[in-house]
């Protein structure tokens, strides 16, 4: 059984997370696709963590002996690289590691449907980020995902991100123009974000490496996931909110918000009304 969700939260309550990953300086290690690569090392760089991207058989598990948090992203599935995953995990297990599952285009080929379900088999799972649709198809419900993207309406995405939490013991994060956040015993919603961040190629990925890292310095996985993905939502609307002409600087504003999203930042944010009970 997974830890329980909390029931609010405090601009306090998130600056403290931000202060142990500021403290920790966890060396997460991913194992993702290469279109967003960088996108991703450096955004868990900006986040004060330390981004590592070993993703072959054999330096995959040795570099997890020494990370606080991995993520395995399947947003390309190269069989040297998935046999990587299980490489990395097996040494996760072993030294009790979190993994992070970010499950990339899962219901839109069977190929990627037989690496999440193995994957899922064999490993066990801190977090597992998707969006609707991925999280939908992992929790055997109907779901339209077209190539990396979630299409459709999921008008019960709660009851899935649940279930999927249920089946696995996992904390499930379903991101959407609001993230839901569940475990086995209840689900929340957050009010944070811009809609610039559907215009990224990436920032999907980029919120999967925030979540390892909040969860490589804190010890609770619904908490380092409500806190992660709501940092992550508010550092795109303050990235909003900053001069650019289109998505390309926008994209250099996020990375901007991010680094100078520091703990004193944090606590000064009055975050009522953006966590919401909905079980």
């Amino acid at each position: 059984m997974s830890d329980s969700l909390p029931d609010g939260i405090t601009g306090d309550d998130l600056a403290d997370s931000l202060r142990a990953i500021d403290r920790g300086s966890p060396l997460v290690q991913h194992l993702t696709n290469e279109v967003t690569m960088n996108d991703v090392a450096n955004l868990t760089l900006h986040w004060d963590a330390l981004p590592v991207m070993a993703d072959s058989p054999g330096d995959a598990g040795e570099m997890a002996a020494g990370a606080a948090a991995i993520l395995l992203n399947t947003g390309q599935v190269p069989e040297g690289k998935v046999e990587a995953m299980h490489d990395a995990g097996a040494t996760a297990a072993e030294r009790d590691i979190p993994v992070v599952l970010d499950p990339v285009g899962v219901g839109a080929t069977p190929t990627r449907e037989a690496v999440a379900e193995a994957l899922l088999e064999d490993l066990d799972f801190s977090i597992i980020k998707g969006n609707y649709g991925e999280i939908s198809a992992l929790a055997g419900v109907e779901a339209e995902v077209k190539g990396v993207e979630s299409v459709g309406e999921y008008d019960e995405i709660e009851d899935a991100a649940r279930s999927l939490a249920d089946s696995t013991g996992a904390t499930v994060v379903a991101s959407g123009v609001e993230d839901v956040v569940a475990t086995d015993d209840g689900a929340v919603r957050l009010a944070a974000g811009h809609e610039r961040l559907s215009e990224v190629v990436g920032t999907g990925c980029m919120l999967g490496a925030t979540l390892a890292a909040f969860r490589g310095a804190v010890d609770d996985a619904p908490t380092a996931a409500v806190h992660g993905a709501l940092a992550f939502g508010i550092a795109g609307e303050r990235a909003a909110e900053m001069p650019h002409e289109g998505p390309a600087s926008f994209r250099t504003n996020f990375h901007d918000a991010v680094a100078g999203f520091d703990p004193d930042t944090a606590a000064e944010l009055d975050l009522a009304g953006r966590l919401e009970r909905v079980d």
